[in-house]
């Protein structure tokens, strides 16, 4: 069994370190805390308890996803419509699953996680009630849709969680965890879907999902602390009251004990509407954009994988709903396991490029800034092997399946590809955290929407694709797919860093632009109200 993430407890503020000696260590972005204060004022045991929170409430979105798939001959028949048509209700829910985390994304990174949490579970409960008390079609559907936009942002908050109180050396290991949920959810989904649907009916579904996400909203609200970057800063400045918890006025205590944590005043602002183009303008960014559609055909092979599975197993091996779904645990505890050791070995690459650089550990465990850091390598090092090793795992399962081998060969293959996509995919997610640390809920919005909208097209063409050349080739494609993404990430690797700094470079004028004009303005309006002589 794993052991709990390791993490530092918030740092002292520590006396001035010569300049050689700090070079792009701990200095936070633009109008945050000083150069000195810790990342993060929370504790240890905060830390957890926070990403405990996230990880359950990740599962919602994956587990609300496959939870129907055992019930969908039952609401054909019930409501009288084709299978295609009911197969419509699962394809349109991956599109709002991708889409409505670019309203949620932008929206936490400027107002907070908190109250993005809270509007998400809201509209999630009140579309279960719906969906588990409706009796036509049309009702099905577009309360389908409003159940997946309100689960769907909760893996790109929880992500957005992890960057706020987590520095990069230990990102790794913390986002692991925060994957959990998202992995587990979509293996034991079907378990439980097929469960109920069988014993209490496919209403009871929905009705389980209202009370368990409505159960766990209560720690949320009463437990749950505003981490936003852009709200409270390293932690030191809490919300406002509307916006608070029971823990904050613990934090507030601690935090008037040792003033130098504190950072400048975070100035208020009137309340924005979220804007997803700024989620789409990041998968047209270069370096970013690669890493978005590589990672988006990775979990659309898998997508593809799953959506072919349960006709296979019933075909070629006789099982029954029951027996599908259990086969479903097979990748599901090979994701599980990935996304609780690949971070270790995320983070053990981060210190090893950080000890190439001649960063002491200490310094490494506090950068912050990843100008000069090759952040891309450190990542993209990790993800490769096991990009090969997804590769023969889905070339080997198709064909084991095509020659109908022994269930155990099946289950065993299942394990391995659910754990190479998974860990493959975790480090992509990883990286595009650190390459949009101010706004890490909408870059995880945008490799949302490019692995649910790619993966909802896997599943549209798997089924038929399989039936026209069988499950060996279509499989021998995907593993290689998954090859030709080998040479965009070595590209990334090599020229992903020059991308970066000339970005920030960029970013850079244009703040200085932005601030000369805004200091003008003030010389002006200053000498418009001094009186005339």
């Amino acid at each position: 069994m794993a052991t709990v993430p390791p993490a530092s407890q918030p740092e002292t503020a520590s006396p001035p370190l010569q300049e050689k000696e700090i070079h792009n260590v701990d200095r936070p972005p633009r109008h945050t805390s000083n150069a000195y204060s810790p990342y993060s004022v929370f504790t240890l045991n905060e830390k957890r308890f926070m990403v405990f929170i996230l990880t359950i409430a990740s599962l919602f979105s994956p587990i609300s996803s496959t939870i129907y798939y055992p019930a969908l001959g039952s609401l054909a028949s019930e409501l009288h419509v084709s299978n295609s048509l009911i197969n419509l209700t699962v394809t349109s829910f991956m599109i709002f699953q991708g889409l409505a985390p670019a309203f949620t994304g932008a929206f936490s990174d400027a107002e907070g996680r908190r109250p993005a949490y809270l509007i998400c579970f809201v509209v999630y409960i009140v579309a279960n009630i719906g969906l588990a008390l409706q009796s036509n079609y049309a009702a099905l559907l577009i309360l389908r849709c409003v159940q997946s936009s309100g689960s769907s942002g909760t893996i790109a908050l929880g992500n957005a969680v992890v960057a706020d109180i987590v520095t990069a050396s230990e990102r790794g290991t913390w986002m692991g965890w925060a994957l959990c949920g998202g992995v587990l959810g979509p293996a034991i989904g079907p378990v439980i879907g097929g469960l109920l649907s069988q014993y209490l009916g496919w209403r009871f579904i929905f009705w389980f999902l209202a009370i368990f996400s409505g159960v766990y909203l209560i720690p949320i609200i009463l437990f749950f602390p505003e981490s936003c970057r852009a709200v409270v800063d390293n932690g030191a400045q809490r919300p406002p009251k509307w916006n608070s918890c029971l823990l904050d006025p613990r934090i507030k205590k601690r935090v008037a004990l040792d003033n130098r944590v504190i950072g400048p005043p975070i100035p208020p602002h009137p309340l924005r509407f979220p804007n997803p183009i700024k989620t789409l303008a990041i998968l047209f960014e270069k370096e970013a954009g690669l890493i978005l559609v590589s990672s988006g055909l990775l979990f659309a092979g898998f997508y593809g994988l799953w959506a072919g599975l349960p006709s296979q197993l019933e075909e070629n091996y006789g099982f029954n709903p029951t027996q599908i779904g259990l086969g479903f645990l097979a990748s599901g505890i090979g994701g599980l396991v990935s996304a609780l050791t690949t971070g270790k070995l995320i983070d053990y690459n981060f210190r090893r490029h950080a000890h190439k650089l001649g960063l002491e550990p200490l310094h490494a465990r506090r950068l912050r800034s990843l100008s000069t850091f090759p952040i891309e390598a450190a990542r993209i090092e990790v993800a490769l092997p096991f990009l090969f090793l997804g590769a023969a795992s889905m070339l080997a399962f198709g064909w084991v399946m095509h020659f109908k081998v022994h269930i155990s060969g099946v289950l065993v293959l299942l394990f391995f590809v659910g754990f190479s996509t998974t860990a493959a995919f975790t480090t992509m997610a990883t990286l595009m955290v650190d390459l949009f640390p101010e706004k890490p809920a909408t870059a995880t919005a945008a490799n949302n929407l490019t692995r649910c909208w790619l993966g909802a097209g896997a599943t549209a063409i798997a089924v038929p694709m399989i039936e026209a050349v069988g499950m060996g080739w279509t499989l021998t494609f995907v593993a290689g797919l998954w090859l030709l993404l080998v040479p965009p990430l070595l590209a990334v690797i090599r020229w992903g860093p020059g991308m970066r700094r000339k970005k920030e470079e960029k970013l850079a004028r244009n703040r200085g632009r932005e601030e000369a004009g805004a200091a003008e303005g003030q010389i002006g309006v200053g000498r418009e109200k001094s009186p005339e002589k």
